[in-house]
């Protein structure tokens, strides 16, 4: 019993820690293989997200017994934790892990391997006070490197279920995220990637420290060029903010600013903290310090009770900000949430509409953006050859637009000058001024 393999589903927050207990099984002496290979324990890293989440967890968790049906099984993760009682009634899985704990899971696959026994280790994590550290220590990717800063959410918005999956917030040591920012560094990486499930509350826990202090020593590390931050809350900006940013330089010049609606009325009953007219704010306040900036962000269509007056205004705002890239999300009623009980519950067709209005919008959007840097020469950190063509390589600008030029040679894990020449599809097309 020595392979293993892993299906992840959801965020960046659960490849992280995939890639983290793959490491954990490695050092034991495990292989980890591919999904197309035959495995003798499948780790399924599953999702609560949405609806589509849980029914997509439920799918690879018997997909897998299919596969080796002699094979150990273990569910982990926010549908294992917020609905234990539905995982254990499949009966092809041996484990189920929650959000915590799976540090332990190579001891509880040899002890289901023993035994013969089914494990559940799934507890109540109200109140739980912990972060877990799952460190990386060999990424596969050699460009860009995620490292996990914080967990859980305090933010109760009405349609959402993760902080009932990952708890309340934790934030990890400061010490402990350089450590893995300057061991990252001398294995070659250029960017680094601070990600959690609500970044921006870091240090909230903790006692005279803050994400602004993690930018600001991160950015001190030899090596690493850019600081790149994942979704966070809008109300995390002001001036302070930028103008002790600013100095550091490394930080990118993008910010994934959720909105999640541009209906003040709808935006207040999902229970966020902020209104259209202070989210527009800080992104002028952004835009001051950072012209070019890439401002993205989510949206959900289709929250119980939203009018078709509504979805107007989140378009007519959608327009006024100018996202670079919008991401689209149809509403799904959460059993736990106070919105699955919310009366007004919109009909999936209207959903499917309004959403593909919006994604058009944003791909509207996303050209014009992208329209304004031709001509222009902009900082690529290459990452991948293309898929279209091996000539060519493909990287993001420091705002993340992806671009794509011709290269004599292996330019990957570079940040190179490009004059960007023209425009295909959803990313640019560019010319390195320089080898």
């Amino acid at each position: 019993m020595n392979k293993v393999t892993f299906f992840t589903l959801g965020c960046k927050v659960n490849q992280y820690e995939t890639e983290a207990m793959e490491e954990i099984f490695e050092k034991r002496g495990y292989t980890v293989v591919d999904n197309d290979e035959v495995a003798d324990i499948y780790v399924i890293n599953t999702c609560t997200v949405t609806n589509l989440g849980d029914r997509k967890s439920r799918q690879f968790i018997r997909r897998a017994k299919k596969l080796n049906q002699d094979a150990i099984v273990a569910a982990v993760g926010c549908y294992s934790q917020v609905a234990p009682e539905e995982v254990e009634k499949i009966e092809d899985v041996d484990i189920i892990i929650g959000t915590t704990n799976r540090d332990k899971i190579v001891d509880l696959c040899e002890e289901v391997r023993s035994s013969n026994k089914r494990i559940n280790i799934v507890k109540n994590i109200k109140g739980y006070k912990e972060f877990e550290d799952l460190n990386i220590v060999d990424v596969k990717d050699k460009t860009r490197a995620y490292i996990k800063i914080q967990e859980g959410c305090n933010q109760f918005c009405s349609y959402c279920i993760i902080p009932y999956a990952r708890g309340p917030i934790r934030s990890r040591r400061l010490d402990n995220i350089i450590k893995e920012t300057k061991r990252l560094s001398e294995t070659g990486f250029k960017e680094i990637i601070l990600t959690g499930i609500h970044v921006a509350s870091y240090g909230k826990d903790l006692k005279d420290v803050n994400l602004l202090d993690v930018i600001e020593e991160v950015g001190k590390v030899n090596g690493i060029d850019r600081i790149r931050l994942s979704s966070i809350e809008p109300t995390l900006i002001d001036e302070d903010f930028m103008e002790r940013t600013i100095k550091i330089k490394k930080l990118c010049d993008h910010f994934h600013l959720s909105l999640q609606s541009g209906s003040d009325r709808v935006l207040e009953g999902m229970n966020r903290k902020y209104t259209t007219s202070q989210y527009k704010e800080i992104v002028n306040l952004i835009r001051r310090y950072l012209p070019d900036a890439g401002i993205t962000t989510d949206i959900i269509v289709g929250f119980p009770g939203e009018t078709e007056e509504e979805f107007e205004e989140t378009c007519n705002f959608v327009k006024d900000i100018k996202f670079s890239r919008i991401h689209v999300f149809k509403y799904s009623s959460r059993k736990g949430t106070p919105a699955s009980k919310f009366e007004g519950q919109i009909d999936g067709n209207t959903k499917h509409i309004r959403s593909e209005k919006l994604i058009s919008l944003g791909d509207d959007l996303m050209d014009d953006f992208h329209e304004k840097f031709i001509g222009k020469t902009m900082e690529v950190l290459f990452e991948e050859e293309s898929k279209e063509d091996v000539k060519f390589m493909e990287g993001y600008t420091t705002n993340y637009i992806r671009v794509k030029a011709e290269a004599s040679e292996d330019i990957k894990g570079k940040i190179l000058p490009v004059k960007i020449i023209a425009k295909q599809n959803d990313l640019l097309i560019g010319k390195i001024e320089e080898l």
